[in-house]
């Protein structure tokens, strides 16, 4: 693998753009910026372990304060004909395409990914914006036909209430927009929880979005950031019933503990955890094709992707090419600050996820695993954040329990399979179920691949990896994964309460189901 030549700290004139201050409140209800009171969190960059802002985080009373804001934007928000809450989507869309490049240069620097992941990351913003806006003029019903004369019955979809966001660190922006820019046009509020370990991010959002707000004269709280801790905040959010849907994600761990509090109280969830995701390279495919996704599944977002490639499972008679191809990509993979544009690898989130990657190459060593390349926690110039590792690729057995688990980190396990029922039982063969790949020119084996008898993952793709979903299609997995949909397709059905309706327009009374009922 190559090292990275020593770059200096970035300028930043992006985080001025921004309006990213060095002390930052953590509570907004659209337009203000509450007096927030709870503890300081200061931002570090994993890329070069600068210091760059503080948050003054929301504290529980803050919580209320935005809760309270949000209710009543709700019972005027709700009123707007879609088409009109489209049209302030759409400046959205127009505002984040102004900054997407000092946006996606935060993304970059505070999360750690490359800056074209970041500015990525910007566009899938602004690409849902614009589903939502077509979205707007179509939240369809049904019309039935009535089984009693002179009736009509149809069914008809409206907003929910307040939709609880919670997201994670390695998606800081995206997932947001994904849930809010549907919620909004559905006509909901959205009250945002983003990671403590990225939380300008949202800040910055916030701060973007506000001139819309203003100049088509938004209700106060419709959208609302609050950043704080779990117990905090959080927990206030999961456990608040007037909060009727919490979208979260995050770890399996995290998402089990969420989904039953919310249960508890009958409200709903989207969930989207874990991921486990494997790519079967058939004896038909073409290699070329299959190892350039592979490399990026595998080490894009220094493996922190839930869509990350984490197991490839290789047909018997290409397998010893295959691992060789590989193993000299990897061998030049520049691995450095991810704001140059010149480097493949930027770093892990922190250096709590370096041990962890350090933990599980020990233990797949314990349980048979053969480590080929990297593995290693790189020390000098250019690594003085302590959050910089070396990809890894190791040969397994098999699913061990360390291959059944996600680690949020650039390991790859390779396996090697016979025939192609055994491939598919070892892919499907783990408590996640997200996202899937195989790559051959076999239509037979395609076609396998996506039937009932193939993949058991919510997203399964023929000749491309396992990342880099598109908005149009509803995003979610399977199993531990959580079973959750975000983004397009018909996901917008969740953010709304369906209602079936029954009208008489006729002068008798009858019942269904032919009940005589006399008085």
């Amino acid at each position: 693998m190559l090292a990275a030549e020593t770059t200096q700290a970035p300028s930043k004139a992006f985080l001025e753009k921004l309006q990213i201050e060095a002390l930052c409140s953590g509570a907004c209800t659209g337009t203000r910026w509450l007096e927030t009171d709870g503890p300081e969190i200061a931002s570090v960059s994993p890329t070069d372990g600068q210091h760059i802002a503080t948050v003054r985080t929301a504290s529980r009373s803050n919580y209320e304060a935005v809760i309270q804001v949000a209710e009543a934007a709700f019972r005027q928000w709700r009123t707007w004909p879609a088409p009109k809450r489209g049209e302030v989507v759409r400046q959205m869309g127009e505002q984040l395409r102004l900054y997407k490049e000092p946006l996606g240069m935060l993304v970059s620097y505070e999360m750690g990914k490359s800056y074209q992941e970041g500015l990525g990351e910007v566009q899938e913003m602004i690409d849902i914006c614009d589903f939502a806006v077509g979205l707007s003029r179509q939240l369809y019903g049904l019309t039935m036909p009535s089984e009693r004369p002179q009736h009509r019955m149809f069914e008809q979809w409206h907003p929910l209430g307040i939709v609880g966001v919670i997201t994670a660190f390695n998606f800081p922006v995206a997932v947001w927009s994904w849930n809010a820019m549907i919620a909004l046009v559905c006509g909901d509020v959205v009250v945002w929880k983003p990671s403590s370990k990225t939380m300008l991010c949202a800040i910055a959002v916030h701060k973007l979005l506000a001139p819309v707000l203003q100049r088509n004269n938004v209700p106060e709280g419709v959208i609302n950031l609050i950043a704080g801790s779990s117990q905090a905040v959080g927990d206030a959010l999961i456990d608040d019933i007037r909060i009727p849907l919490i979208s979260a994600t995050g770890s399996t761990r995290m998402g089990k503990q969420v989904a039953q509090r919310v249960a508890a109280r009958l409200g709903r969830t989207i969930l989207e955890l874990g991921g486990n995701n494997a790519i079967i390279i058939s004896a038909q495919a073409n290699l070329d094709l299959a190892l350039r996704a592979t490399t990026f599944g595998a080490v894009g977002t220094c493996g922190q992707r839930c869509t990350t490639t984490r197991r490839l499972i290789v047909q018997d008679v290409v397998y010893e090419e295959v691992k060789q191809r590989l193993v000299n990509i990897y061998r030049q993979l520049r691995i450095g600050n991810p704001l140059d544009p010149q480097n493949h690898v930027g770093p892990l989130i922190d250096q709590a996820a370096v041990q962890e990657f350090v933990k599980a190459i020990e233990e797949a060593r314990q349980q048979g695993g053969n480590v080929l390349i990297g593995g290693e926690v790189l020390e000098g110039p250019g690594y003085e954040s302590g959050c910089y590792v070396s990809p890894c690729i190791i040969e397994m057995p098999g699913n061990t329990p360390i291959v059944q688990r996600e680690t949020f980190a650039p390991i790859l396990y390779l396996m090697k399979y016979r025939t192609l029922q055994e491939a598919i039982d070892l892919q499907n063969g783990v408590p996640q179920g997200l996202s899937s790949a195989i790559f051959t020119d076999s239509v037979r084996e395609m076609e396998f691949f996506l039937s009932v008898e193939g993949s058991d993952c919510g997203i399964a793709n023929v000749n491309i990896g396992t990342s880099g979903a598109e908005i149009g299609g509803a995003f979610g997995g399977e199993k531990e994964t959580g079973g959750g949909r975000e983004s397009g397709s018909d996901a917008w059905k969740q953010y709304m309460r369906r209602q079936t309706n029954t009208i008489n327009f006729g002068t008798a009374l009858p019942l269904a189901q032919g009940i005589q009922f006399n008085i």
